[in-house]
């Protein structure tokens, strides 16, 4: 037997079940904000004037949030410390005239959102998830969280090269999922079961942001259970995470030097390039009305950008048993061995010596390891939002997150005891 687990699985068990709760970035906002307000968070609205008054706060807009914390007391200069993250995954998304189908079988027709594992989405029983918009203007999530999609793979007697010459998939043909039978299609009819399923009236949808998800849910795997398998840990590992940090921190009494922020962006799977995204002003914005709030001016938050500095978290590559020779041969970043720092000179991560130096003040203040990541100099390099967030604010950010296998499969799997490690890091980050 190894060891037992120096760290309590609560985290991580609650970690599993916000994966649950969150099909989608939707519902993982939604998630995030509820336990924000059982914290003692309280929602502002956009388009409101806000006040200055400490305490917590959060904005919601579409699969994004941004929540802080603002002590008592707090100058108008006073620098943030934020941790960022992004709450969608690759997965396959409804396309806008859904009802499709051929020879016998009633089909949903499917777009390709980011870069999934495809063959991971194959004879995978699926849910349907997302946001419906309704015809008076307001929104409804909706979550059917039961097999209702499949997506059937090709039999091996009509593919007989698949075992040696790999499994190929036309992403226009071959993703389509099957959900029913029936000789014609009816337009409308997955919209129709969608509002009957939210317990909404006919033709109240007149709008749709849906994808689907495997139902199957995550679990513990391995023979001392030191492993977890499950949806969408890229990237809701971070965003729980910080989350979790966010709360304990502000519940600490703490006297905290600076202002402790939450960012969790949707969109980074696909550019970050939107409103919701951190390549858009959403973050920006919310600092700077936080400054003026309190009284600042352009002087105020110039200083309170300048002293600022970002995590931005993300899952990372574990050293795989299987593909060794793909990894850097001095960097094998293990699971269960703590948080990692991602580094690339050419700047697909943000992280510098300097930006080195906070994370691992961090560590050890909370007494825990960390891992380093570098890229093999022959394989190119994935990115984060943590480059675009010091570009766009001038804000110093650092790279960091979890090492997983099977990143952008629909299940992907991490390390029981890595969860809990990366929020005490971020507790110790936000909390120096």
């Amino acid at each position: 037997m190894s060891a037992p687990s120096r760290f309590d699985r609560g985290h991580t068990d609650d970690l599993m079940t916000f994966l649950s709760a969150s099909p989608t970035p939707y519902h993982a906002v939604a998630s995030a904000a509820a336990r924000l307000e059982k914290a003692g968070f309280r929602q502002v609205a956009e388009t409101d004037a806000w006040e200055a008054t400490s305490g917590g706060k959060y904005v919601l807009r579409g699969g994004a949030i941004v929540a802080w914390y603002v002590p008592e007391g707090a100058a108008a200069h006073t620098p943030f410390r934020i941790v960022g993250a992004h709450t969608d995954s690759p997965n396959l998304r409804v396309k806008p005239r859904p009802d499709t189908g051929a020879h016998g079988w009633r089909q949903v027709a499917v777009e390709i959102y980011g870069g999934p594992l495809m063959n991971s989405w194959l004879d995978r029983d699926l849910g349907l998830a997302g946001r419906l918009s309704l015809r008076d203007g307001s929104t409804r999530l909706v979550d059917v969280d039961r097999p209702l999609l499949r997506v059937p793979q090709l039999a091996i007697h009509m593919d007989r090269n698949v075992s040696t010459e790999g499994l190929k998939l036309d992403k226009q043909r071959h993703l389509q999922p099957v959900w029913g039978l029936g000789d014609s299609v009816r337009d409308g009819d997955l919209i129709a079961f969608l509002e009957d399923e939210a317990g909404l009236a006919r033709g109240e949808v007149t709008g749709w942001d849906l994808m689907t998800h495997s139902v199957e849910p995550p679990a513990y795997l391995g023979r001392d259970r030191e492993l977890v398998a499950g949806p969408r840990m890229d990237n809701l590992l971070s965003v729980h995470a910080g989350t979790a940090a966010l709360v304990s921190v502000a519940a600490s009494g703490a006297d905290l030097p600076y202002i402790p922020v939450l960012a969790a962006f949707d969109h980074e799977e696909t550019g970050s390039q939107s409103d919701t995204g951190a390549d858009g002003p959403l973050l920006g914005g919310v600092l700077e009305r936080s400054v003026f709030a309190r009284g600042g001016s352009y002087e105020d938050r110039a200083r309170a950008f300048a002293g600022t500095v970002c995590l931005s978290s993300d899952t990372g590559h574990a050293v795989h048993p299987n593909y060794a020779e793909r990894h850097d041969p001095t960097h094998h970043p293990r699971i269960n061995g703590g948080p990692i720092l991602k580094v690339n000179v050419n700047n697909r991560y943000a992280t510098d010596g300097s930006g080195r130096a906070v994370f691992a003040a961090a560590c050890e203040k909370a007494d825990i390891p960390f891992q380093t990541f570098v890229s093999n100099n022959s394989m190119p390099c994935g990115t984060t939002i943590g480059p675009i967030t010091a570009a766009r604010h001038g804000i110093s950010t650092v790279d960091i997150g979890v090492a997983i296998l099977s990143m952008h499969s629909a299940r992907e799997l991490c390390g029981a005891d890595d969860p809990h490690l990366l929020a005490n890091a971020l507790v110790a980050f936000l909390q120096p």
